[in-house]
């Protein structure tokens, strides 16, 4: 036999041949600056505008007094073959409120990813402790037997059912599916997509039973933890759905259902505490060096997504690569934005500028993290010796509980090496991560999900997801960035997930002042970005964009402010604007006409239309009256003072099954019609929310109504009507929207705030002669019947008038009127009301009298 010896000259100079090549590989990710010079000059310039404005404002603020005072101060605020193991989080909180049809939907697509199934683990964290979610992920499990194979054998892109099978021509075989993999047998293919769907109408049938009701759900067998289980009072339920026991990489992903233990007196934190629970669960079970969390509605929209999540871990330095973060793309967007919710042009804005500081915040979702950076340990290092040190730490006990399995699973994180891409063996990625049996380490699984067994220890404070606010995502992500790391924001083409966006008023401003709430509580914290500034090492610069962030909320009161000088100023003949002779109203006319227009070419450059721009505009003021205002006087003050605890609201989700199948169920055109014209409605209910922006409307509309009337407001100038003018079209939604004309069949669907249209009358009257005013009289609902049309003579329209006219003009012991005059006063209020009568026949009541028409005659003269 013949040996080959090479002499060390010819192993070095192989080694270094082998250097070259790995030199020469592609990288797995790159970061290109962006130059926006024009931008830029635009910005300057605005800035230079409005501190010309704010020198201009002090310069002059002794001869105009208050309005001018207040004017400052708002104006101040305008401006493949081995790879890491993955552990996947989905999370749902309600069975109510987010279906379980599309928890499955966002399961199925996440065990369908492009990856090999041994290296992944699905877990499901069920905060509502329903049986339902488990008996959809059992079925959801058989259907994914078939499903998932389907996937990956026609290189199917969606892979969430209800999309894949949806009306969208992007996703119908025959417009995707040709030619994707190469030359395939079409008529099989269609056969087997015919199975698919008809399987998937079955699975999405026995679900929509159960939920209904129509079915009986016995709490027996498998289900028999739930047996006595309270939403807010239960022991831990794990369930390991299926186990890939052989590690076989032709199978399927691990898939376990986890709800945490829960008891009313002990704390848990909402979601945060959710996520924490399934990091030490997952630790104790699988212990993958990556974790991947999503919210119940968003699925999977690119099967690649994984691999580009780690093309960013394994190509770039570690500690640029604290979390990967993919933007929220949404599904079921409604054409030009009507609720300003969707953030298109926000985020190629701001997210894209923050990826060049320390990276794009945590949204929540949709977002790969580090497991070592969870646990709070130095990407730097790597010490076996540390590790082994680790378990008999009894500081380290302190810090993770006292768990033995779960500490042996964070030394084996911490002893985890770091790897890159072309530096270290590709195959050391996989070295912390042993194949166990699932099913033997739940008995541990339900230790750590014990609701105490974080007591006495840092999780929530310096390990894990961060408590403290409501926005448990920012706060984390921030966390982060204050130890000096850096995050990636990845935008492939396709998205990689894709979610839903709240397409009504009411749930999008709920979901508004949740936010506002939660980061306020960071902001008036210790863990204000500031102080991460100066006692960690968070950035100067992503300081600023966390700050800014932070008091999104606090724009509110400078914003109605700004909002209600104009009807202030015409109402009390005074001025907050420049004469329109003066020369110093081109400073503020600059200033209005650079934004505006600056605003409106981001968002053309961003393939948003005219309508979305103005919609974003419109919903900023009303999100500042709405939503901002109620979580930044309300919300967060009684939670400061400790009157009132912060309830977290789970937001209303409607998966397009539930919508489609409500149609069809109803079997009607009229009702899929009704469907496409609600969309995007600005519709209404009885929250307190809607009475400042109601009444900051009618008093717009009063001083408007006023000047036309009486006339004689010399020191109001042309600056004040147009802002006045401004604010009512900002806020006209509030008008539009509740025109009787435009009501729905049940005349319940919409319904203007009642509570603000029963404040007509404090607003309006005041602004008419006090002469006649008596606060021991108010009218009657015969001097009422007197003074209106007999059409409107109906138990609705009596109801409805004897409520606008609750003003101290009727004598109550006499039932008549103190004076003529009064009469016309009344007049007057119909004349002042008219523009707004939309809110005065919320109930579907008749409309006002048209004051363009000749049906003001019916009035008293």
């Amino acid at each position: 036999m013949a040996t080959t010896r090479r002499s060390n000259s010819e192993v070095e100079s192989h080694v270094d041949h082998d250097h070259h090549e790995l030199l020469l590989l592609p990288p797995l990710c790159e970061k290109i600056p962006v130059k926006n010079t024009l931008n830029k000059a635009i910005n300057l310039t605005t800035l230079l505008l409005l501190i010309s404005i704010l020198v201009y404002r002090l310069l002059h603020l002794s001869e105009h007094g208050y309005p001018w005072l207040f004017a400052f101060l708002s104006e101040s605020w305008v401006k493949r073959d081995e790879v890491p193991a993955v552990d996947m989080f989905v999370t749902t909180a309600d069975v109510g409120l987010e279906p379980p049809i599309m928890t499955i939907n966002t399961v199925l697509s996440l065990m369908a990813v492009e990856y090999p199934p041994h290296k992944l683990a699905c877990y499901v964290s069920d905060d509502g402790c329903s049986p339902i979610i488990l008996y959809s992920l059992i079925h959801a499990f058989q259907y994914a037997r078939i499903w998932i194979p389907f996937c990956k054998k026609y290189g199917i892109q969606v892979r969430a059912p209800f999309r894949y099978f949806s009306n969208d021509d992007a996703v119908l075989p025959t417009a995707q599916h040709r030619g994707v993999k190469g030359n395939y047998n079409f008529p099989q293919f269609q056969r087997e997509w015919k199975n698919m769907k008809e399987e998937y109408g079955k699975l999405k049938e026995k679900i929509e039973e159960v939920v209904n009701g129509t079915v009986p759900f016995d709490c027996s067998g498998e289900y028999a933890d739930f047996a006595y289980a309270h939403k807010n009072d239960h022991s831990s339920i794990i369930k390991v759905i299926w186990e890939n026991k052989e590690n076989d990489p032709n199978s399927l992903p691990h898939l376990v259902y986890v709800s945490r233990e829960k008891r009313p007196a002990t704390p848990h934190h909402y979601k945060a505490g959710a996520m924490n629970v399934l990091t030490r669960v997952s630790g104790v079970m699988t212990n993958a060096p990556f974790m991947l969390n999503v919210d119940c509605d968003m699925f999977v929209n690119n099967p690649n997504v994984i691999l580009y999540a780690m093309c960013s871990f394994l190509g770039l330095n570690p500690r640029d690569s604290a979390f990967v973060q993919f933007p929220q793309v949404f599904y079921n967007e409604l054409k030009d934005d009507p609720f300003g919710n969707q953030m298109v042009v926000s985020f190629e804005i701001i997210g894209r500028g923050m990826a060049g500081i320390q990276g794009l915040v945590y949204a929540g979702t949709g977002c790969f993290h580090r497991r070592k950076v969870i646990y709070n340990f130095d990407l730097d290092n790597a010490d076996t010796k540390a590790g082994k040190e680790l378990l008999v730490d009894e500081n380290e006990t302190t810090t993770f509980g006292n768990s033995k399995e779960l500490m042996e699973s964070v030394a084996k994180t911490f002893t985890e090496p770091v790897v890159l891409y072309g530096k270290n063996n590709i195959d050391t990625i996989i070295s912390s991560h042993h194949h166990q049996d699932l099913s033997t380490m739940v008995r541990a699984a339900h230790q750590v999900a014990r609701c105490d067994y974080e007591d006495g220890t840092t999780w929530g404070a310096k390990v894990g997801w961060k408590y403290g606010s409501m926005t448990e995502d920012v706060l984390t992500g921030m966390q982060i960035h204050a130890m000096g790391l850096k995050s990636v924001s990845c935008m492939p083409n396709p998205p990689g997930f894709m979610g839903i966006v709240p397409t009504s008023g009411p749930t999008s401003m709920t979901q508004v002042k949740r936010w506002v709430t939660g980061l306020l509580q960071i902001l008036f914290s210790r863990n204000s970005p500031i102080f991460a500034t100066l006692h960690s090492k968070l950035q100067f610069r992503q300081c600023l964009i966390y700050t800014w962030i932070l008091i999104w909320g606090l724009r509110s009161i400078p914003t109605l402010c700004y909002a209600i000088l104009p009807a202030y100023c015409i109402i009390t003949n005074s001025s907050y604007l420049p004469k329109a002779n003066e020369p110093a109203m081109l400073l503020f006319l600059a200033q209005f006409v650079i934004e505006n227009m600056e605003t409106y070419h981001s968002y053309r450059k961003y393939g948003q239309s005219f309508i979305a721009w103005w919609n974003n505009l419109k919903m900023a003021k009303i999100n500042a009256t709405t939503s901002l205002l109620f979580g930044v006087v309300i919300s967060f003050p009684l939670k400061l003072l400790g009157i009132s605890e912060i309830v977290f609201e789970v937001t209303q989700k409607e998966s397009d099954d539930k919508t489609r199948s409500s149609s069809t169920t109803q079997g009607t055109e009229n009702s899929k019609d009704k469907e496409v014209v609600n969309a995007g409605r600005f519709t209404f209910d009885d929250s307190m929310l809607f009475v400042p922006p109601t009444t900051l409307l009618f008093v717009e509309v009063a001083g408007l109504g006023l000047s036309m009337w009486e006339g004689g407001r010399d020191e109001v100038g042309l600056g004040e009507y147009l802002a006045s003018f401004w604010v009512v079209m900002c806020f006209w939604p509030f008008v539009r929207e509740t025109h009787p004309q435009r009501m729905c069949a049940d005349n319940n669907y919409i319904k203007a705030p009642m509570r603000a249209t029963h404040m007509v009358p404090s607003i309006y009257v005041p602004l008419l002669d006090d002469s006649s005013r008596d606060a021991s009289t108010t009218p009657t609902i015969t001097m009422c019947q007197e003074l209106i049309p007999k059409k409107w003579k109906s138990t609705e329209g009596i109801s409805l008038i004897n409520s606008l006219m609750k003003v101290p003009h009727y004598d109550l012991a006499t039932k008549k009127p103190r004076g003529t005059g009064n009469k016309s006063r009344l007049k007057n209020i119909w004349k002042f009301t008219w523009p707004c009568h939309s809110f005065l026949d919320a109930e579907g009541v008749l409309p006002l009298p048209d004051p363009k028409g000749s049906k003001l005659g019916s009035l008293p003269k």
